[in-house]
């Protein structure tokens, strides 16, 4: 696997400030994300399994810093000890430039949501694409997927899209405020099936008109970003709607779309899975879904 052009500078000499085997520091990097429950479900996982696991959040706007301080903040991390960090939106476009490698996933869909640091080495990985399509298939059973519609072409909506495709949906729609967004995403795709038809709109009522579900992979709904960023009044109660927004969890598309009467499926399940991916890579034990799942519905 050929390696990322990186910006990071070279690996300090410095000791870990977390050492051994069983201790595990990671964290969270991204903006607006004080009420995001992976800190609880990461270290409430570790003390189940014995472990000395240690999540921290690194909010950019409790932090006051700037986009342009993600490459810092990496190599602080990896300089203190840091297994790895999640990242999230803002930046799981922008933190390939300070990366050594991506994961096959990754590298496919532009975009990572995890970052693990071992022997010197910065590897991105993606684990919203599974984490978003097992929720699918735990929470939207037997929904059609002929034609689906997807707002949001950055990095989640990257690994939606790519979890789509993963999932045999037949026709795949999507939409960006920035055309040139839906454009690239859509052009960047490779091997998409013969039977998987994906294409860039700009007519968004048209095609969920014609659509079975729509999903918002845009940040709009988030605590830091209310609103809607899908057109309500388009709704019926023959659509599915799904939301990767978690926090809140019941978002204003969520709770508007139950009002018409659509089948919903909320973020919640795609942050467990998420998670659960991301809890492997960085301490090479593989979590329990269930248990993960459970700490989230009671926080």
């Amino acid at each position: 696997m050929a390696p990322v052009s990186s910006n990071k500078p070279a690996p300090s000499s410095s000791a870990p400030i977390y050492a051994g085997a069983e201790s595990t520091l990671v964290g969270l990097i991204g903006r607006g994300i004080a009420l995001s429950q992976s800190p609880l479900m990461h270290e409430r996982e570790g003390l189940r399994l014995g472990l000395n696991y240690v999540y921290k959040r690194l909010d950019f706007d409790v932090l006051g810093l700037s986009n342009a301080a993600l490459g810092d903040i990496l190599t602080t991390c990896e300089q203190v000890g840091f297994s790895g960090v999640n990242v999230t939106h803002p930046f799981k476009q922008a933190a390939i430039a300070y990366l050594d490698d991506l994961s096959p996933e990754a590298r496919n869909i532009g975009a990572v949501n995890t970052v693990v640091f071992k022997d010197g080495t910065r590897t991105g990985h993606n684990t919203d694409c599974w984490g978003f399509a097992e929720s699918v298939r735990q929470g939207l059973s037997r929904a059609s997927l002929d034609t689906v519609v997807l707002v949001g072409a950055g990095g989640a909506g990257r690994a939606v899209l790519q979890a789509l495709v993963d999932l045999g949906a037949k026709s795949i729609r999507v939409y960006d405020e920035n055309p040139d967004n839906a454009a690239g995403v859509v052009g960047a795709l490779t091997a998409l099936p013969a039977s998987t038809e994906c294409v860039a709109i700009t007519d968004l009522p048209a095609a969920i008109a014609s659509a079975n579900g729509v999903i918002n992979a845009t940040p709009v709904g988030m605590a830091k970003y209310p609103g809607v960023a899908i057109p309500i009044d388009c709704l019926t109660s023959r659509h599915w709607v799904a939301d990767i927004v978690y926090f809140p969890e019941q978002t204003q598309l969520i709770t508007a779309a139950k009002a018409k009467g659509c089948r919903v499926l909320t973020g919640g399940g795609m942050a467990v899975y998420q998670a659960v991916r991301a809890f492997e890579l960085f301490s090479g034990i593989r979590p329990d879904a269930e248990s993960m799942a459970r700490v989230r519905q009671t926080a």
